[in-house]
């Protein structure tokens, strides 16, 4: 009896375990930005110029965890203990550019900040039109 117990408190845990890690690497907790950065607009027109510079710094900086379409399944995104996120989707897309431009800069959590690494803002404001171009 004491070891049937023991196998079904093993395995309940187990799967509590289990759907607290997936649930958590499903939910996003909110990143607030500040007003004054959400409302910043991109001084960078979306230009083919603008965009295949933001192509070529999303290939060297981004898509190893974001992926090669920004759709968070990048080679290193399993190993995240939060989901990059699909960055085609509303919830990313809706987002101002500011905002865009803040999380980039500033990052989160296993999202580096990238304002020391990509000292040229108008390469992160590219960036940031290069991402526009993954909306579905």
């Amino acid at each position: 009896m004491k070891t049937k117990t023991l196998s079904v408190l093993l395995l309940m845990t187990t799967f509590i375990v289990v759907v607290s890690f997936t649930f958590s690497k499903q939910q996003p907790k909110p990143w607030p930005v500040p007003d004054k950065n959400a409302k910043m607009a991109n001084p960078i027109k979306a230009d083919a110029s603008s965009i295949n510079t933001g192509k070529a710094s999303w290939a060297k900086n981004c898509a190893s965890c974001h992926g090669k379409m920004g759709k968070g399944d990048g080679s290193k995104a399993a190993k995240l203990t939060t989901h990059p996120g699909d960055f085609s989707a509303a919830a990313t897309q809706s987002q101002s550019d500011g905002a865009l431009f803040y999380k980039i800069s500033e990052g989160r959590d296993d999202m580096p900040g990238f304002k020391k690494k990509i000292s040229d803002e108008d390469e992160i404001w590219s960036l940031v039109n290069y991402i526009r171009t993954f909306k579905k």
